[in-house]
C-alpha cells in the first residue's frame, strides 16, 4: 500500500533538499524518499546497538 505524506519544511531544509537534487541530478521527492529511507535505517541500527 502506497501512503502520501506531505511536509513543511523551514527556508535552510528546503535549499539543502534542493541542493542534493540538482547535484545528483534527482527530483527533490526522490531526494526526500532516500532521506526519509536513511533516518529509519540508521533509527534501526541506533536502536540494535543499545
Amino acid at each position: 500500500m502506497v501512503r502520501q505524506y506531505s511536509i513543511v519544511c523551514e527556508d535552510d531544509v528546503t535549499e539543502r533538499v534542493r541542493s542534493l537534487a540538482r547535484e545528483y541530478d534527482l527530483t527533490e521527492e526522490e531526494v526526500l524518499r532516500q532521506l526519509i529511507q536513511r533516518g529509519l535505517e540508521q533509527t534501526e541500527h541506533d536502536r540494535q546497538r543499545q
